[in-house]
């Protein structure tokens, strides 16, 4: 019998997290996080090689032929041309964000052509989000010690695409619209598509 082990910490129903000492003999190894990276590129990658259409008034009535759809405005979202940012942005002293925005965690993990969109959140004021406690941290930290313990590198930024909708029932429309067509595997809405595939030998 086998026992899948989980990359991330137990929550919403998930079963607890396995002891200490079971955890540490069921790592995961280099090739089985190296499988699960290259599952999630695979289906990001060709989005960030497409190019988004010119930006244009968007509709959030659906009203106006010339104007885009939430749907719409999700698809010309392009993440590399957003400025990558330290994840401690929030502590300098006069951080130059502002304002509602879409913000995106990514990494470059060793060994992929190109990065790894990881989490799509949204907020009303972007210099204050990432700060204090957030679920998608606790699922960074855990991401990355693994792959550190696999000997793999990592190179998490965060950026901020402002835009988008100043009201919070659009803008978290557009967030919905994103996580859907990128599947990020921090989001709890895909999480169960990328269950971690890796499983200890028979018990």
């Amino acid at each position: 019998m086998t026992r899948q082990i989980s990359l991330f910490p137990a929550g919403d129903g998930e079963p607890p997290a396995a002891p200490a000492a079971e955890a540490t003999e069921l790592r995961i190894s280099r090739a089985q996080l190296s499988a699960w990276l290259q599952r999630i590129a695979d289906h990001q990658q060709p989005l960030l090689q497409k190019q988004p259409a010119p930006g244009r008034q968007m509709d959030l009535l659906g009203s106006a032929s010339g104007a885009t759809s939430i749907e719409q405005h999700a698809e010309e979202l392009a993440p590399l041309a957003l400025a990558p940012r330290h994840l401690q942005f929030w502590r300098w002293p006069s951080p130059d964000l502002s304002g509602a925005a879409i913000y995106l965690v990514m990494d470059q993990p060793a060994g992929l052509a190109s990065p790894l969109l990881l989490y799509v959140g949204e907020t009303g004021r972007a210099d204050q989000r990432w700060k204090g406690d957030h679920d998608c941290k606790a699922y960074l930290s855990a991401y990355r010690e693994a792959l550190v313990r696999a000997g793999l590198e990592s190179q998490p930024t965060i950026r901020f695409w402002s835009d988008v909708p100043s009201g919070s029932a659009a803008r978290r429309r557009l967030e919905q619209a994103l996580i859907q067509r990128w599947q990020p595997p921090f989001n709890k809405e895909t999480r169960s598509r990328w269950a971690t595939p890796f499983h200890a030998g028979p018990a």
